[in-house]
């Protein structure tokens, strides 16, 4: 396996690799340092695939990870001078320019090292403790600092001090079977990093930080400069805070144990992240989950160079193979490949999210849940995608070269439209898109809402602008449309347009307008004058498709086109103010859960809708085969401005008949 997880056909390696065995081969596994459980399988029988089901990490850092701990140790000290070592106190050897400390307890370095090493190379059970205090070491042959056994390594940045350590591009001897050491500062065993300093890490030969075992980020500010890895942990990488700048060739961060369910997990309490990567920004085997911080990531030379790279391998954002929760932080991701990425699940619960994807803005194989936050995404292929999406709450914003929201399964045949990556997805009990609330504008050039199987709406805003092409429509679905609530407005293309089905709970509109400019007004109200909707859509548009609490059976509608109105526009909504009438295009009184206008396209199943095209199915389900011949390819689709748009607290007063 290489040094990062390899990209196509190793993103499922650990659903894969696990599968066909007996429940007792995983009782074991789950036991984990720091006192969390990591995954749990979930087996029906010995020849079926597992579900991976992620439980929250909760991370422990001991007390001697601590810099207050070592207040009442007497320290050595290790004082470095150009080309040769000096040494007072126990517990250390020094040959030429090397010193191995054989001895646990605490050891403070200052001074410059042209070309020589620390070496770490315990037996007992205690800790080493170093003190970089103004300490700058070069090797040109191997790791400066190498800490070949310990049973802890904690390295402390002494307050007010800056500390380099750079390697050369070659090493001498290397373990020829492990290829080891292979980074800067280089642990085989647990490796802890506080204190307040500055430690810049030059990663001449491979990776910048690496151990073997874990790694803990307490405290410090860090700079890696790496040719390959930035910052590895095998069994995890653990974060509390600190002030991290990060520029690699490979991966940001990354920790890559595949061995073990229980460990190969990334955990950020908080702290300020600035990755610029080549590939992944923050990369875990299994788990990735961030409370808190101010994360920055720009992945393989960013968005932008999408449409030129001919690179196959993976450039996301945030990437992980079990699991990714989100619960707090800033977050801003300039990805190549998708901005956020799971093999399995993924859940936001709060947090901001500006994201801006040459591929999927956010994606996950299995499912996606979104219980709250802020979510722009700015620039994608497809916005969010998964085979189960369910939103609960949150602000989403979305901008999208094809599909908005996706929910989809099996392979996604529209990642071989010259994308980065090839998305696949796991096999699910169902496939679905499921709204019980928030806030959600999605502006797309494919479909709005797209849902290989069903979707049901609860609750929340949901604002659809596009397509403007005739081979996709605002809600595309192969199951269901269950509206049973919330405000939808759907407003695009109208020889794809579906509605939500006859079976709704809510009552709908589904109205062809002819063709109409954007920003021209569509305005619904009561016969009494009674503003129900008053919308300038963003783009170019054909139909309308609108649910709301406020249209009542036995009703009467008028629906005008163009017009101005006084009131304040958010999103293309108008609240409050007055209406000028245009043009009054039709009366509309509501008799059934879908009243329909003009020469709609499609309702849906249990729709009765007339087709516009006589070769459409009768059975409400989008025509199979190849689409239509006007419609453009992705890569040939401009993207339109969308300065209009911003996430917001901001609704729609219902008001009451």
């Amino acid at each position: 396996m290489r040094d990062k997880i390899e990209r196509k056909g190793i993103d499922n390696m650990i659903i894969k690799k696990y599968k066909h065995k007996t429940i007792a081969t995983f009782l074991i596994i789950f036991l984990c340092i720091f006192t969390f459980s990591a995954c749990e399988k979930n087996i029906t029988d010995d020849t079926t695939e597992e579900t991976l089901t992620a439980t929250p990490l909760s991370v422990e850092f001991e007390a001697d990870d601590l810099e207050s701990s070592w207040d009442d140790l007497e320290s050595s000290n290790i004082t470095l001078n150009g080309d040769s070592i000096s040494f007072d106190g126990q517990g250390a050897t020094i040959s030429g320019n090397t010193l191995t400390i054989n001895s646990s307890g605490l050891y403070t370095v200052t001074g410059t090292l042209d070309n020589g090493q620390i070496i770490v190379n315990t037996q007992d059970e205690e800790n080493v403790r170093i003190i970089l205090n103004g300490a700058n070491i070069t090797n040109l042959n191997s790791s400066p600092i190498y800490v070949m056994k310990s049973s802890k390594t904690i390295i402390t940045l002494a307050d007010g001090t800056e500390n380099t350590i750079t390697d050369g591009n070659s090493y001498e001897n290397i373990d020829v079977e492990s290829n080891e050491p292979n980074s800067t500062l280089f642990s085989k065993n647990d490796l802890t990093i506080n204190g307040t300093g500055l430690l810049t890490i030059n990663g001449n030969y491979k990776h910048g930080i690496n151990s073997k075992d874990g790694l803990k980020i307490v405290s410090g500010n860090l700079i890696v400069n790496a040719i390959n890895d930035g910052i590895r942990g095998r069994d995890y990488i653990a974060i509390k805070d600190g002030d991290i700048s990060i520029n690699a060739k490979s991966d940001g961060m990354q920790s890559n144990n595949d061995e073990d369910l229980s460990k190969g997990y990334i955990y950020i309490e908080k702290g300020i992240f600035n990755i610029i990567a080549q590939a992944d920004g923050i990369q875990a085997e299994t788990q990735l989950q961030i409370k808190n911080g101010d994360i920055n990531i720009v992945s393989g030379n960013g968005s932008e160079n999408a449409t030129t790279s001919t690179e196959t391998g993976s450039a996301k954002g945030l990437k992980a193979a079990v699991d990714i929760t989100i619960d707090g932080g800033n977050i801003k991701i300039d990805s190549l490949d998708d901005a956020i990425h799971s093999n399995d699940t993924l859940t936001v619960n709060n947090g901001t999210l500006k994201l801006s994807s040459g591929d999927d803005g956010i994606h996950s194989d299995t499912s996606i849940v979104i219980n709250g936050g802020d979510i722009a995404i700015d620039k994608s292929y497809e916005g969010i995608e998964s085979a189960l999406i369910t939103v609960n709450d949150g602000n989403i914003n979305i901008t999208a070269t094809d599909d908005g929201i996706n929910a989809a399964g099996g392979n996604d045949g529209s990642s071989t439209n010259g994308r980065p990556g090839q998305n696949e997805f796991n096999e699910t009990q169902g496939i679905g898109l499921t709204i019980n609330g928030g806030y959600i504008i999605v502006n797309a050039q494919g479909d709005g809402l797209d849902a290989n199987g069903s979707i049901t709406m609860n609750d929340g805003i949901v604002i659809v602008n596009g397509p403007t092409n005739s081979g996709d429509g605002s809600l595309d679905y192969d199951g269901s449309f269950e509206m049973n609530g919330g405000l939808l407005l759907a407003v695009g293309s109208a020889r794809m347009a579906q509605a939500p089905s006859t079976t709704s709970a809510q009552n709908s509109f589904n109205i062809n307008v002819g063709s109409q400019k954007s920003n021209t007004l569509i305005h619904i109200e009561s016969e009494s004058g009674e503003n129900i909707l008053t919308f300038a859509p963003l783009k170019n548009y054909e139909s309308i498709v609108f649910s709301s609490p406020n249209l009542q059976n036995n009703f009467t509608y008028n629906v005008y086109i163009g017009g101005s109105s006084t009131g304040s526009n958010k999103d293309g909504l108008y609240a409050e103010g007055t209406y000028s009438p245009g043009t009054l295009l039709t009366n509309l009184t509501i008799t059934q859960s879908v009243t329909e206008y003009g020469s709609v396209a499609n309702q849906g199943p249990g729709g009765g809708g007339t087709k516009n095209n006589k070769d459409f199915p009768t059975d409400g389900k989008r025509p199979t085969g190849n689409p239509p011949t006007d419609r453009q390819k992705p890569e040939d689709r401009e993207m339109p401005a969308n300065d209009d748009i911003s996430s917001s607290e901001y609704s729609v007063p219902l008001q009451s008949q």
